[in-house]
C-alpha cells in the first residue's frame, strides 16, 4: 500500500500555503526516497521549523533539499539536521539556518558519510559561537572548501581564522570568504592531494571489474590536531578507508586508492576464517600479519598480475634500516612482495623460504599463523624493543589488518581509539608448589607471554617482613584509561587526549595511623555526638502530623477531652512511621603532587602528614557513620602518564590492608586535576547511591610540566566539574592554598569550597566539613 500526502492532514494543515506547495511539488521524490518511518521524520520536521517562528522561507528551503540529503548519506541525516538547527536557532538568524540548509546537500556529497556529516554539522554549531561574521561567507565558498580540503582540514582551517579574528569581525569575513592572504596560506597548508569522495565511483567500478561483485566503502576522517588519516581498516564487512591520500614517494594520489581498496578487498575475498591471537604476543601477532598481507597479495596476483606493480611501488624498505623491529618487518614485507628486491638478512631470507615452501598451501591461513610465529621467534633474537605504536607498516596502503583476527576478551573499541592493537599478557594464577616447581623462565622479561600469580606474596625464610615481590618484582602496569580534556582557547574537547594509569599504591605502617586517632582524641570527642546524629535510626515514628498513615491515639484522646471540654482541639492527631536511611556515596581524591611535601609555616609536619591525617580522621567518622565510601590520590607526569592510586575502594573494608596503603601515600610529579576527577567519576557513576559525592583535597591549583598556559588545566577542571554535575555527582573542594580563592571559585563554583588557611587545623576541619556537607 503507498503513502500520499493526504495521509498527513494534521501535518499539512499547519504548514503555510507556499510551503504546502513546495511540498505537494517535492512529494514524489521524497516518497521514492524515504522509509515510511523517514517520512514521518521529514514531515516533523518541517512542522517543528515553522513552529521556530523563522519565516516560510526556512522551512521551504528544508522541504526542498532534505530529500538530496537522504538520498546521499542516508535518511537518518536529516533529524540530525533538524535537531542542529533547532540548537542553533537561539545563537543565529533564519536566514543563516536557511543558508546551513541550502549548502546541506553539497557536503553531504562532498563528506559521502552522514559520520562526516554530523561533524560537519557540530563544526558550525561551534562557529556560530566564535565566528558568527564568517558563517554566511564560508557557505558561499563551501564546494571550493570541500572540492580541497577534509572534513578535518576544514576544520583546523577554520578554527584557525576563529581563533585569529576572534574580535575582528571585518577579518571574520575576508578571512572566511577566501579573500586574505592568510585565508589563502592556510587552505593551501591543509589541502590535500586526492579526495576519497572524488574517486569513490571509480574505485567501486574498479573492484567490480576485478571480483565481479561490490565491495561497500566509506570515508574515515583524518585526525584533527594532525594532518595524518587513519589507517585503512575492515569493519562490518565495510572497507573503511581515509577520506584524503596525497601522493607517495612519486605515486599519485588515485593509485595509492586503488593499491588500498584492492589490498583490502583482497581480505575480505581471501580470508575464510579468522586467525586465532589468543596467547600470542604483539610481535607474533605483527609478524603473522606480515605474512598474512603477503598472502592475499599473491592469491590475487594469481588472478590479476598488474595487481603486483601497483603493490610494489609502494613499499619503500631498504636493507640499510635496521634502528627497530618495524624496519625489519617492513623488509620482510617487501621482500614477501617483490621478487626482485635483494636483502641478504638472514632473517628476510628465511621469511622468503619459508614462505615459497607453503607456495602450494596460501588457501589456507594457518600458514600465516605459522610462519609469522617462526619469524617472530628470530626477530626476539635481535635484541630489539618492539613497540607497537611506532613499529607498524610504512606503505599507506595497508590496513590494520583487524579483519582476520579472532580474539578472545579484545575490546575492537578501546584498540580502534588508541590507534594500535594492543595485546594484554595472559595471568594466571597458581598455588605455591607449582610457583615453586614449575617456573619456565625466572628472568622473563616486558614480552613474556605468560605471568603466574601468587594470591599471596612470598616471604622469604631468613628475611621475614619483605617479600620476594618487594625485593625483585616490577609493578604492574594497569589498562590504559583515555579521557577527553577541554581546550578553552578552541572552546572543543580534545578526544582521547588523557591517560590515566592506575598503579599500586605502597603499604606503610599501620599503626602510624592508628596512632592519628589516639593522638586527636579532643577531635574525635568532638565528633562523636555529631556521628550519633548521623547515624541511620532506622524505623522512626512521626507523630502530630495533620496527614498521616495512622491515628495517633494519645493525641486523638487529647483531642475528643478538648472538644469535651468546649476548648479547641489539636488537628495534628496523625503519625507515620518514616524509615531513616543515608543513601550516600563519598569519594575523597587527594592530590599527591610534590608540593605535598613541602613543610606547613609554623609546624614541623608536611602538607601529606597533614592531609594523611585529616583523611585517617575523616575514614574514621565515615566508617562510623556507615556510609560507603572510598579514598583513592592522584599524581601526573604529562597527559600521557597520569598516576591514580586507590587506597580504599567502595566494595573493600577500612581494615588494616586499607590503613596501611594510606600510610604509604607518597608526593611527585605534578597536578592534573580534570583527567583524575573524571576517572574518580568513573567509579562514582557504578554506585547505585542516590546522592554521590567528590570530596578533592588539593594544596594548590591544577598545573603539569607539559601545560604552559595557567588557565588551561583550570578550564579543563572546571568542565570535568560541570560533566560530573550532570551526571549527578556533587563535587566539593578543600583547597590548603591561602591564595586559592580566585580560581577555585571558578573551578568548583560558589559555596562548593573551603579555603583552610591555617593547615595546621586540616584534621578538624575536614572531617566537619564531611558531617555539615551531608547532613
Amino acid at each position: 500500500m503507498s503513502i500520499t500526502l493526504d495521509d498527513y492532514q494534521d501535518i499539512l494543515s499547519e504548514l503555510p500555503g507556499e510551503s504546502l506547495e513546495v511540498l505537494r511539488a517535492s512529494w514524489l521524490e521524497a516518497a521514492r526516497t524515504f522509509s515510511p518511518r523517514g517520512l514521518d521524520n521529514y514531515l516533523n520536521g518541517a512542522l517543528a521549523l515553522k513552529n521556530l517562528g523563522r519565516g516560510g522561507e526556512l522551512v521551504t528551503t528544508y522541504l526542498q533539499e532534505a530529500p538530496e540529503i537522504a538520498r546521499e548519506i542516508g535518511e537518518d541525516a536529516v533529524p540530525e539536521l533538524v535537531h542542529q538547527a533547532m540548537l542553533m536557532a537561539s545563537r543565529t538568524s533564519g536566514a543563516v539556518i536557511e543558508m546551513i540548509f541550502a549548502t546541506a546537500p553539497t557536503a553531504a556529497r562532498r563528506l559521502g558519510d552522514k559520520q562526516l556529516f554530523e561533524g560537519y554539522l557540530q563544526l558550525l554549531n561551534t562557529l556560530i559561537a566564535q565566528a558568527p561574521r564568517g558563517l554566511r561567507p564560508m557557505l558561499d565558498k563551501l564546494d571550493q572548501l570541500l572540492g580541497q580540503l577534509t572534513l578535518g582540514g576544514l576544520r583546523r582551517w577554520a578554527l584557525w581564522g576563529a581563533q585569529a579574528h576572534r574580535t575582528d569581525f571585518p577579518g571574520q569575513v575576508r578571512y572566511f570568504g577566501l579573500e586574505s592572504k592568510e585565508s589563502q596560506a592556510v587552505l593551501q597548508r591543509e589541502r590535500k592531494g586526492t579526495l576519497f569522495v572524488d574517486v569513490q565511483r571509480r574505485l567501486n567500478m574498479y573492484l567490480r571489474a576485478l571480483w565481479g561483485r561490490d565491495f561497500f566503502m566509506r570515508p574515515t576522517s583524518g585526525d584533527y590536531e594532525t594532518r595524518e588519516g587513519y589507517r585503512p581498516y575492515i569493519e562490518d564487512y565495510l572497507i573503511h578507508l581515509p577520506d584524503a591520500f596525497d601522493d607517495f614517494e612519486g605515486v599519485n594520489g588515485i593509485e595509492v586508492y586503488r593499491a588500498a581498496a584492492a589490498h583490502a578487498a583482497a581480505h575480505v575475498v581471501y580470508t575464510r576464517q579468522p586467525i586465532s591471537a589468543e596467547g600470542l604476543s604483539a610481535l607474533q601477532m605483527a609478524a603473522i600479519s606480515v605474512v598474512e598481507d603477503a598472502r592475499v597479495e599473491t592469491l590475487a596476483e594469481r588472478s590479476f598480475p598488474g595487481l603486483g606493480q601497483l603493490w610494489r611501488n609502494l613499499h619503500t624498505a631498504s636493507p640499510d634500516r635496521r634502528a627497530s623491529l618495524g624496519d625489519y618487518l617492513n623488509r620482510i614485507a617487501r621482500a614477501l612482495s617483490d621478487k626482485n628486491y635483494r636483502d641478504d638478512h638472514p632473517i628476510v631470507a628465511r621469511a622468503r623460504e619459508l614462505f615459497a615452501a607453503a607456495h602450494s598451501r596460501l588457501v589456507d591461513n594457518a600458514i600465516s599463523w605459522d610462519i609469522g610465529v617462526a619469524l617472530a621467534h628470530e626477530l626476539g633474537g635481535l635484541g630489539i624493543a618492539y613497540n607497537p605504536r611506532t613499529d607498524g607498516p610504512t606503505s599507506p596502503y595497508r590496513d590494520d589488518n583487524r579483519y582476520f583476527w579472532a580474539f578472545a576478551e579484545y575490546d575492537f573499541a578501546r584498540a580502534a581509539q588508541a590507534g594500535y592493537e594492543n595485546l594484554r599478557q595472559v595471568r594466571k594464577y597458581v598455588n605455591l608448589m607449582e610457583f615453586v616447581n614449575e617456573i619456565d623462565v625466572e628472568t622473563a622479561g616486558d614480552d613474556a607471554q605468560e605471568i603466574w600469580v601468587l594470591a599471596t606474596e612470598l616471604f622469604p625464610y631468613e628475611d621475614e617482613g619483605v617479600s620476594y615481590n618487594q625485593m625483585e618484582g616490577k609493578e604492574p602496569v594497569s589498562d590504559p584509561y583515555h579521557y577527553a580534556e577541554w581546550d578553552y582557547q578552541i572552546q572543543l574537547e580534545r578526544p582521547g587526549w588523557c591517560t590515566v594509569l592506575e598503579k599500586r599504591a605502597k603499604l606503610g605502617d599501620v599503626k602510624s595511623v592508628d596512632d592519628i586517632v589516639v593522638r586527636h582524641k579532643p577531635i574525635v570527642a568532638r565528633l562523636k555526638h555529631l556521628i550519633e546524629a548521623l547515624q541511620p535510626q532506622g524505623v522512626q515514628r512521626l507523630r502530630r502530623l495533620e496527614d498521616g498513615d495512622e491515628i495517633d491515639l494519645n493525641t486523638a484522646i487529647g483531642a475528643m477531652i478538648d472538644i469535651r471540654n468546649g476548648r479547641m482541639p489539636e488537628p495534628r492527631f496523625m503519625m507515620r512511621n518514616v524509615r531513616k536511611v543515608r543513601d550516600l556515596s563519598v569519594l575523597v581524591l587527594l592530590d599527591l603532587s610534590e608540593s605535598t611535601n613541602e613543610t606547613v609555616r609554623g609546624s614541623e609536619q608536611t602538607v601529606l602528614e597533614l592531609a594523611r591525617e585529616a583523611t585517617a580522621l575523616l575514614a574514621d567518622a565515615i566508617h562510623k557513620i556507615g556510609d560507603p565510601f572510598a579514598i583513592h590520590g592522584f599524581a601526573s607526569n604529562g597527559r600521557h602518564d597520569i598516576e591514580y592510586y586507590r587506597f580504599k575502594d567502595f566494595e573493600g573494608a577500612y581494615d588494616d590492608q586499607a590503613k596501611a596503603r594510606l600510610s604509604g601515600i607518597t608526593g611527585q610529579l605534578s597536578t592534573r586535576m580534570g583527567a583524575a576527577m573524571r576517572h574518580a567519576g568513573r567509579y562514582l557513576a557504578q554506585r547505585p547511591s542516590a546522592k554521590k559525592l567528590l570530596l578533592v583535597v588539593t594544596d594548590g591549583e591544577p598545573a603539569d610540566i607539559d601545560v604552559r598556559d595557567p588557565q588551561y588545566l583550570r578550564f579543563d577542571a572546571r568542565k570535568a566539574v560541570e560533566e560530573l554535575g550532570r551526571a549527578g555527582v556533587m563535587t566539593y573542594a578543600l583547597s590548603l592554598d591561602p591564595q586559592a580563592d580566585p580560581y577555585v571559585s571558578r573551578i568548583f563554583g560558589a559555596n562548593r569550597y573551603l579555603v583552610v588557611d591555617h593547615v595546621q587545623r586540616l584534621p578538624e576541619k575536614l572531617p566537619l566539613l564531611y558531617l555539615g556537607l551531608t547532613r
